[in-house]
């Protein structure tokens, strides 16, 4: 030990910050270790210090868990299992005066007389031992703590007047159920805390509590080591308890320790009797309220120099006296009286024959009896151990599995869970021992699995059988004082104490249409105020979402999956609209303006993605004069205008004004000018909600299906509405305008005044039949001429082996007799020719007047294209088609002549 250590005893009453306070100073070490009585509040310390350190620095050990990370730095743990020499900087002791404890006093006082920081060491505990730690440790400093809340007593009360936020303490487990089953009769439900359930089962019915799904908690004297619960009363129903030997009353620091759990912080709190307790004396109840009581004489203790040379030596050893008077040889604890057990076992006895073997009996011996059935029971389990261990150095795998099965299983009653539960207890202990099995990680999680599934179904027995959620409901409704439980499925259904009231759906909470009258009202308070939390919790979950998880409708609604949370509505600019958050107004400003601003993020993010080409023309420094207002009005436009309605401020644009444009992406087309990049779905999607919403319309068109090149016209969509959406209207049906303008360069190369026939091409960039063709070109301006003729079929290729083998069979074949020829030159039935439908296009001013809408690019005039503007065309009145013109008819060949077929093939060569 440093010369600079100091040793400190922080001495006080209940609620006095002991414990916070050593944490303090642990944490201003580089390192330290610190002790605490239970399980569970070591659990509560190592979360304290892992929120403030992080995981990685912080180990917690207890005799059934272990979590030590590579770079630990503070050790939490049980007073049993802290690491002995590991030289902390930091050392302390919660809860010292259970060195008086007959059963686990020797540990304590181990820890008082030789555990010791390199810096500074702290006991923690009640001021019942400053007497003895001044007399073993004469170089101690005190340091006094007063309780932060005022204690007072209240007197006996009965169960049935007890008010909320009460802890009932009983001794026994009969004694808790019993009034367990009392209060969920008349108060609608207890939480049931004992030091025999686990920690896990413990943390849920304290969870249970501690949220308010229960006002009342049954509890043994295990609340009244350490744990910090939100108590208002605390009442006994009983004076004494079993000690393991016998009945006894509680001495009044017992009953101070438990007492003083009432009242938390700066809370005050009350303490009385109920049920058949009998009232305190004002003796007893002045000494607990004042804090003043009998200074423990006589620390319990046994022998820590073990001698492991022989099996006798090490019992004797142990059971050595103390030489000290102020030191009293506790009496036998469990792990000596299996170890004289198994000393008179003749195997055990052969095996423990060396140092080592003894020191691994001593270890076995040391595994706690969880099971509490009896001593010859748990010395056989132990024996069992012993011998797998000394034999091959592990527990078999297949024998420890078996254990293990046997335990895991959920049914059964309370009684029946809680024995799996010790059983596996012992099984957890085993697990954690290092080396004793093959594979350690492996058992661990086993056994902590087999545990938890115990440990919930036992918390779920528990609860169905002392909580009456309906009652509790019922009783919180008639007082509307108590804060209500609610919880929301992924459904979005609202349960309040377990009772359906309603759904919430995003941000606005939808009542259970089944309530009326008053019953409603006292409903929608109840839920509201129940689920002011999970709007809160709700909100920051959505602000952290992720833009995948949010959208907008076509009719401008903003999405949060399935739930709308809010809309657009319209801004100072078309790219600039505002939200309006879908959120009830009992869920308070904070959350409907953090609703409100992730939306705004949202769809300001999306016009940023979708209209980034428009955003980047407005923010050009660089363009001035003509080309500056032709962007301007494009912008507002939304990136699409026709080409006829700035006509005249497109003469104007020169061509460095036109260059600096196209730069942008803008395209000059025959019918539009626009950007390509936002015809694709995405932004028209969003451009047509932005038109609507700067429209001022009520109803949103919705988009065209992606990936049409045609879709019918809407004759009743508000005007502008196809050229929103990317289209063109011409006739019955709107072509893309990316595409129309691909038919423009096709048509420019046709004699648009003498007439052209429709090209398989044209068809095949719009996909349209030639009727819908026709339609579609006097839609932008064309008259279309019907017209019909024989379809000419091209003849067949014959290929030369062919024509040779028809030649050969012609010279082979037998001259026709004149009876035949006279058959073939009959006269025979005249076939009627196919027909086939064409159109002839001619360029129709009068008829594009008419369509304002379908003016083309060039005012004045038809479309520039090649071909004679004047006089007959050529080819005559025909004009060419996308099918093969008739050929010129020729000489036919006479099939009569021998050489036909080969005269025939030639002709095709």
């Amino acid at each position: 030990m440093a010369a600079q250590s100091r040793i400190i005893a922080v001495l006080g009453p209940t609620n006095t910050g002991k414990t916070t306070y050593a944490i303090e100073r642990m944490l201003g070490h580089r390192t330290g270790v610190i002790g605490l009585p239970l399980r569970l509040l070591a659990r509560e310390v190592y979360d304290r210090i892992v929120a403030i350190r992080g995981p990685s620095v912080v180990a917690l050990v207890t005799g059934e868990e272990r979590i030590v990370p590579p770079r630990t730095q503070y050790w939490v743990c049980t007073v049993e299992a802290m690491p002995q020499g590991m030289g902390a900087d930091f050392l302390a002791v919660d809860e010292i005066q259970l060195c008086a404890d007959p059963e686990r006093g020797h540990v304590f006082t181990e820890r008082l007389l030789s555990a010791r920081g390199q810096h500074e060491t702290l006991f923690m505990g009640a001021d019942t031992m400053r007497g003895p730690i001044q007399s073993l440790i004469p170089d101690v400093q005190f340091v006094a703590r007063e309780r932060m809340s005022q204690l007072a007593y209240s007197g006996p009360k009965n169960i049935s007047r007890m008010r909320p936020r009460s802890a009932i303490v009983g001794f026994s487990v009969e004694n808790v159920y019993a009034i367990a089953e009392l209060i969920r009769r008349q108060k609608g439900g207890a939480a049931v805390v004992m030091g025999a359930l686990s920690p896990r089962t413990r943390n849920a019915q304290v969870e249970m509590y501690q949220n308010g799904d229960v006002d009342f908690l049954v509890a043994t004297d295990a609340i009244g080591m350490g744990l910090n619960l939100d108590i208002d009363h605390v009442a006994f129903s009983s004076l004494s308890k079993f000690d393991g030997q016998r009945m006894r009353p509680l001495m009044a620091n017992e009953l101070a320790q438990i007492a003083g759990r009432a009242g938390r912080g700066m809370k005050p709190g009350t303490f009385g009797v109920t049920g058949e307790a009998p009232a305190l004396h004002d003796e007893l109840a002045r000494a607990i309220t004042e804090h003043r009581f009998q200074p423990v004489g006589k620390l319990q203790w046994r022998n820590p120099k073990l001698q492991m040379g022989r099996l006798d030596a090490l019992i004797a050893s142990l059971e050595q006296p103390s030489h000290d008077d102020r030191l009293v040889k506790s009496r036998e604890a469990d792990d000596l009286r299996v170890l004289k057990t198994l000393a008179c076992e003749a195997e055990v006895v052969a095996r423990a024959s060396d140092a080592q073997s003894v020191q691994l009996l001593w270890d076995v011996c040391r595994v706690p009896d969880f099971r509490g059935i009896s001593n010859s029971e748990h010395a056989n389990l132990l024996e069992g151990i012993f011998n797998y261990l000394h034999e091959s150095g592990r527990i078999p795998d297949d024998w420890l599995a078996r254990q293990i099965k046997r335990i895991d299983r959920v049914e059964g009653d309370i009684d029946t869970l809680s024995k799996r539960l010790a059983f596996i207890r012992t099984w957890t202990y085993v697990a954690q021992r290092s080396g004793w099995t093959n594979d350690e990680n492996h058992w661990r999680s086993q056994t902590r699995a087999v545990e938890d599934r115990l440990s919930d179904a036992l918390h779920e027995r528990l609860t169905q059988r002392f909580v009456d959620r309906r009652t509790s409901v019922l009783l919180r409704r008639l007082k509307q004082k108590e804060a209500l439980l609610a919880e929301v499925n992924d459904k979005g259904e609202v349960t309040v104490e377990g009772e359906f009231v309603g759904r919430l759906e995003g941000f606005r909470f939808s009542q259970d249409k089944s309530a009326s009258g008053n019953e409603e009202k006292t409903l929608r308070a109840a839920s509201v105020a129940a689920l002011t939390p999970h709007f809160h919790l709700r909100a920051d979950r959505f602000y952290n979402a992720p833009d995948t998880e949010i959208d907008f409708t076509e009719q401008g609604g903003l999405m949060w999956g399935e739930y709308a949370v809010g809309k657009l509505v319209a801004g100072p600019e078309a790219l600039k609209p505002q939200v309006q958050a879908f959120v009830d107004d009992e869920a308070g400003a904070d959350v409907i303006e953090k609703v409100t601003r992730r939306l705004q993020h949202f769809i300001d993010r999306k016009i940023a993605l979708h209209m980034e080409p428009l955003l980047n023309l407005q923010r050009d420094k660089e363009l001035s004069g003509m080309a500056r207002g032709f962007g301007f009005r494009l912008v507002e436009a939304l990136g699409l205008v026709a080409r006829s309605d700035v006509a005249e401020d497109v003469k104007a644009l020169d061509q460095d004004a036109r260059g600096a444009l196209r730069k942008h992406g803008i395209r000059f087309g025959q019918f539009t000018i626009f950007m390509p990049l936002l015809l694709k779905p995405a932004p028209t999607r969003l451009r047509l909600v932005l038109w609507s919403l700067a429209a001022g319309h009520q109803e949103f068109p919705e988009s065209p299906p992606p990936g049409l090149v045609t879709v019918p016209s809407d004759e009743h969509a508000p005007a502008g509405y196809h050229l929103m959406s990317g289209y063109r209207a011409a006739g019955a049906r709107a072509i893309r305008i990316d595409m129309l303008e691909r038919l423009a360069d096709m048509l420019r190369s046709e004699d648009s005044r003498g007439g052209f026939e429709g090209k398989a091409d044209m068809l095949s960039i719009t996909g349209m039949t030639l009727e819908q063709f026709a339609d579609l070109m006097q839609g932008l301006g064309y008259n279309a001429v019907k017209g019909e003729r024989e379809k000419v079929k091209t003849a067949p290729a014959v290929k030369p082996e062919e024509t040779a083998k028809v030649a050969d069979a012609t010279a082979d074949a037998p001259e026709t007799s004149a009876e035949e020829a006279s058959k073939d030159d009959a006269p025979k039935e005249a076939t009627p020719p196919e027909m086939e439908v064409f159109y002839t296009f001619t360029w129709g001013r009068a008829r594009q007047q008419k369509h304002a809408d379908s003016r083309p690019r060039k005012q004045g005039g038809a479309p520039k294209g090649k071909g004679k503007p004047r006089g007959k065309p050529q080819g005559g009145n025909k004009a060419q088609n996308f099918s093969a013109r008739p050929p010129k008819a020729e000489k036919k060949i006479d099939p009569d002549n021998p050489f036909a077929a080969a005269l025939m093939g030639l002709a095709k060569k």
